[in-house]
């Protein structure tokens, strides 16, 4: 069995330099790598930075093309990068443009980086915040397994030729909870089983003083979890169970609590109702949502955020066999709601409802919750954006401005109502999806709203950008981490907002 630290990765942490003093040929000589933000050809052009007659050159040609390289003569041949960024572009395109920059600067694996900002006047920090994100995110290496040691990747040490105050702090330890999600997420699952997934949470907990308890299927089944030992009751042990993790806030005094919930489905084969192969062969990150809770909890817990933050993780697979459950059980939730199956492949919403029903129950000041929940609601954005759902409608305008804001963007979607009635059963209190019809993805968040406690804000998220390929806004690979960052952001600028928002 793997140990915690096999199954870990080394988390990037550049140290960063910021100083006023322009870059010389001489400072740019040591360094490996170093990238121009400009606005406009012309504002590189008169900078007269080293490399910039060759860069413009080659822009030129390219039709005022975006990004352009060049070597500086010398021992070192630094590495020099030109990414253009409008001053009026978007944070989701800003981030596009950096990563494309950072992955052309970070090609060679270089030690040390600089980074500059031309003609963005009041828009600096804004674009060498994004920088430093994907300039820190672009060497990070995620898990392959192979007869040949591959050795770690080198982080670049940042130097940031700036007049402005760019919090690389926050940037840093965002890019360091992405590389946790994007990494769980691409385990797979021949590794991150059950067992290890447990090990892993509390191998972090003892390391960042966490509290780690862990719920087992079978204890969930004494306590009356039907919903999630349905699903987990098909698998060959009891490796299955809710993870919680609680990280106390900085200052008694403060009440802030928030409970972070996330689906972890480590396999999904549908189930009794079998998912044909192209549906089934990345089912291992099925439990992205409780990877971007992971990632989402470390980046809060570096930045010291004065709130308390509950995890909850539904941990297990979603199998066949003699003891799966199936169509037409009806089964009993730790609420005490019953349930009519209707299709064992709609299995998170039901891991989801037990979960749910236990972060409900400590009384938090807001809930959000994550979960690869829907094809429908791939369907729906695309695999661009994600899906939010809340049981605050005056929220939607909030949720989608974030979004924008942050460049991970989202798309609100109604619940309850008319849709509560597509849900009845002539059996049970109510069927876990509708056999037949569209907007699984509303159904599916109209379902999960039946276990949250009405007085709580709850937020909904269906990733559908867990995985984008060619990676997604400045994250390079298939596998996004979505979600990390407009927790984070969220939750440090909104929470009180959100915890305020009436029904």
């Amino acid at each position: 069995m793997d140990t915690p630290k096999n199954l870990l990765p080394k988390l990037p942490k550049p140290a960063v330099r910021k100083t006023r003093t322009a870059p010389t040929e001489k400072s740019l000589q040591r360094m490996d790598a170093f990238v121009v933000f400009f606005d406009h050809v012309t504002t590189l052009a008169k900078s007269k930075l080293p490399g910039c007659a060759t860069l413009v050159a080659l822009l030129e040609r390219q039709g005022h093309g975006q990004v352009a390289t060049t070597a500086l003569p010398g021992k070192n041949a630094t590495l020099v990068v030109a990414c253009r960024i409008d001053r009026n572009a978007s944070q989701f395109d800003t981030l596009e443009r950096c990563r494309a920059a950072a992955t052309a600067a970070t090609a060679g694996k270089p030690k040390r980086v600089g980074l500059i900002a031309l003609g963005q006047s009041d828009n600096e920090a804004r674009v060498l915040e994004a920088a430093v994100y994907a300039t820190t995110l672009a060497p990070f290496q995620l898990p392959k397994f192979s007869g040949k040691r591959i050795p770690p990747a080198v982080f670049a040490d940042l130097t940031l030729y700036t007049q402005s105050r760019p919090d690389t702090h926050k940037v840093i330890a965002t890019a360091r909870g992405n590389c946790l999600a994007r990494w769980l997420t691409a385990m797979p699952p021949s590794h991150l089983d059950g067992h290890g997934y447990r090990a892993i949470a509390e191998h972090l907990s003892k390391q960042n003083g966490w509290r780690y308890r862990f719920h087992s299927a079978s204890m969930l089944k004494r306590r009356g979890a039907g919903a999630f030992t349905a699903v987990a009751q098909g698998n060959e042990d009891d490796s299955a169970g809710i993870v919680h993790i609680r990280r106390a806030a900085r200052s008694k005094a403060n009440k802030m609590s928030v409970a972070l919930v996330g689906k972890g489905i480590i396999f999904d084969t549908g189930g009794t109702n079998l998912k044909p192969f192209d549906g089934m062969l990345n089912m291992h990150v099925d439990m992205g949502g409780s990877a971007v809770a992971m990632g989402a909890l470390l980046t809060l817990s570096e930045l010291n955020a004065n709130m308390s933050i509950d995890v909850w993780l539904g941990i297990t697979e979603n199998r066949t066999g003699p003891r799966a459950y199936k169509s037409q059980d009806v089964v009993t939730s730790l609420s005490g709601t019953t349930i009519q199956t209707i299709h064992t492949d709609a299995e998170g919403r039901m891991v989801l409802a037990d979960t749910l029903t236990l972060a409900s129950r400590e009384k938090p000041s807001l809930i959000l919750d994550f979960a690869t929940l829907t094809g429908a609601c791939v369907n729906a954005v695309t695999p661009r954006y994600a899906g939010v759902f809340t049981n605050r409608a005056s929220l939607h305008a909030l949720l989608i401005e974030h979004g924008v804001a942050i460049g991970e963007r989202v798309w609100p979607f109604p619940i309850g109502g008319e849709f509560r009635k597509l849900l009845n059963s002539k059996t049970a209190d109510i069927m876990q999806c509708a056999p037949g019809g569209g907007g699984d993805h509303i159904l599916a968040a109209t379902f999960l709203n039946e276990f949250v406690t009405p007085t709580i804000p709850w937020v909904h998220m269906d990733l559908s950008a867990v995985e984008h390929k060619g990676g997604l806004g400045a994250v390079a690979t298939d596998i996004t981490g979505y979600g990390v960052a407009y927790t984070t952001e969220l939750l440090l600028a909104h929470a009180s907002t959100i915890a305020k928002a009436k029904a």
